[in-house]
């Protein structure tokens, strides 16, 4: 069993007046509400919509 490295992304700004892209990001993330939190697995995917979006969330190590 291999322990996978995670991380934790919130909302922290509305994605309101954003591109529709970012938007979609936003949601492809899992996120809904200013404040709502998703534990990621640490993948270059995952990384890749992060930066994306990187004025939008907060990221931590979980």
């Amino acid at each position: 069993m291999t322990t996978q490295k995670q991380v934790k992304v919130t909302l922290v700004r509305s994605p309101i007046g954003t591109p529709e892209s970012h938007r979609a990001t936003v949601r492809g993330l899992g996120l809904r509400r200013i404040r709502s939190t998703k534990v990621l697995v640490d993948t270059p995917e995952v990384r890749g919509m992060i930066r994306k979006v990187a004025y939008l969330v907060s990221v931590s190590e979980a």
